[in-house]
């Protein structure tokens, strides 16, 4: 096994002359396809996650390790779902991952992804966030 289960090492020796090389063998994956709101279809780009949910995490104590594997999170979950996600799937799903992580990132890519307009989108979004996480512990 080499990188980290993804591939198999192989040490192999050549027919004709003997020597020996390492050979890896890895799944190739079919690329996932996003339908985006005006019908068009583009590849998945983890790195569009990556940087949103970046900037919804801006001067929070969220490490860069967790937003890539949020990310990688979203894309597995996509793919268990669907064979071509909309966009709008895409950001519900980076929604439900990101609201386990941290839930001020969660309120602050919401009011983007979903358009807020007024305190009062605020209001309802925090409602439901409080509605679906359990309380947390006083200190």
């Amino acid at each position: 096994m080499a990188d980290e289960g993804a591939a198999i090492r192989r040490r192999r020796e050549c027919q004709g002359c003997g020597e020996r090389f390492t050979t890896f063998e890895r799944v190739e994956e079919v690329p996932l396809w996003v339908v985006k709101r005006d019908g068009s279809r583009e590849p998945f780009d983890r790195m569009k996650v990556i940087h949103g949910v970046e900037a919804a995490c801006k001067n929070r104590s969220v490490d860069l390790g967790a937003i890539e594997s949020l990310a990688q999170d979203v894309e597995d979950a996509l793919r268990d779902r669907a064979q071509e996600p909309t966009s709008e799937e895409v950001g519900m799903t980076v929604l439900e991952f990101l609201g386990k992580l941290d839930q001020v990132a969660y309120v602050r890519f919401a009011s983007v992804y979903k358009v807020f307009d007024d305190v009062g989108d605020f209001q309802r979004e925090i409602g439901a966030l409080k509605k679906s996480t359990t309380p947390k512990a006083r200190q």
